[in-house]
């Protein structure tokens, strides 16, 4: 089990392969709720500065990887995506293991992103539309890179306790994936324990340590 699923998010915006949405799923997106409006600009926002970022010459990688996990840091739901994973979990496991978990998953989602979204730098994002989804709105986008297929994406934003809008979820060709991850990691703890969970992301977070120092 790679638990790559996480991982992944980074590589929303360049996959091969475009979200496909039928036509009529497209009619029925467009004429239904928007939701937040402020959403849309949020997701814009977002996405323009953190390839900013990657663009930005004057800089190093390591100072660049450090300004990048600091806005996906602030923009995340880094605690509510991790106590989704873990979920079926909750009740068996103790405040020293749940205390453990969510002290190494930020990591390991942020250096996901950080250290593998440099060779997309010449990626641009057009927003599409935005819809309701409870409390919470999808903003659907696009991705183009020079030389590849379009990719279509859905960033799912919500208001955190504080009134801000966070990154709660990404969809892409039609795979959820918090749910994804979901399985993943309960596979492993029933395989391996939750515990041994924990030692893979900190393993994994160590390892991308060492290779932005070497950097």
């Amino acid at each position: 089990m790679k638990l790559n699923t996480l991982a992944a998010t980074a590589a929303i915006l360049v996959s091969p392969v475009a979200l496909a949405m039928p036509a009529h799923a497209q009619v029925a997106a467009a004429t239904a709720n928007a939701g937040d409006p402020a959403a849309r600009a949020f997701v814009e926002s977002l996405a323009n500065n953190a390839f900013g970022v990657l663009r930005d010459k004057s800089i190093s990688k390591t100072a660049g990887r450090a300004k990048f996990r600091t806005m996906l840091q602030q923009n995340v739901a880094l605690q509510d995506i991790g106590n989704r994973l873990i979920r079926r979990h909750r009740a068996t496991i103790t405040p020293a293991q749940y205390t453990a978990y969510q002290q190494a998953l930020p990591d390991f989602v942020l250096n996901a992103y950080a250290d593998r979204l440099y060779d997309y730098s010449d990626a641009s994002i057009t927003v599409l539309r935005t819809v309701a989804r409870g409390p919470m709105t999808d903003v659907y986008t696009r991705v183009t890179r020079p030389g590849a297929q379009p990719v279509d994406a859905i960033w799912q934003v919500k208001k955190n306790n504080a009134g801000k809008n966070v990154i709660n979820n990404l969809t892409v060709q039609g795979i959820n994936l918090s749910l994804t991850q979901e399985a993943d990691f309960n596979a492993y703890v029933q395989k391996n324990g939750f515990d041994a969970l924990v030692t893979f992301l900190k393993s994994a977070n160590s390892k991308s340590l060492a290779t932005r120092t070497a950097g």
